[in-house]
């Protein structure tokens, strides 16, 4: 993959064009890690509330009926609840882990199998998370093995 960046005073905002022979699934991958940049959700911790990029989040995870976005040092909480986060970020590296939450696959740092067909994985925060034996085989093929 070649990235060629052009500066000019010209331009006003932000234009990528994406030049490739045919699209395939790298181009689709790159044209969907942009596309999530453009979605964020908003999260309140003590009162104020923040604008959280998909990219900081680490996880989403739904304790007695809150939704809360867990970043690198901070855990929000959000208004939305899972099955809106699975619409809205379904389509970019998250993943539905088990019916209480959803990781961010680009933050995963290791997995690790389990009795009784379950996964575990290990967050680049330190965090080890379980993966429900139902979403193991949906992990594996987007992870691609």
């Amino acid at each position: 993959m070649k990235l060629t960046i052009h500066e000019s005073d010209d331009h006003e905002g932000l234009e990528i064009i994406v030049k490739c022979k045919m699209l395939n699934d790298e181009v689709i991958k790159v044209l969907t890690s942009l596309r999530s940049l453009e979605r964020k959700v908003l999260g309140t911790k003590d009162g104020k509330v923040y604008l959280l990029l998909p990219n900081d989040i680490y996880y989403f995870e739904s304790v007695d009926k809150k939704t809360f976005a867990y970043t690198e040092k901070s855990v929000y909480e959000v208004s939305l609840r899972l099955y809106q986060i699975e619409e809205l970020f379904g389509d970019v590296n998250f993943f539905r882990a088990t019916k209480a939450s959803i990781l961010n696959l680009d933050r995963l740092h290791s997995i690790s199998p389990r009795i009784g067909g379950r996964l575990e994985v290990k967050m680049e925060n330190g965090e080890n998370l379980l993966v429900s034996r139902q979403y193991v085989p949906v992990l594996k093929e987007k992870l691609g093995f």
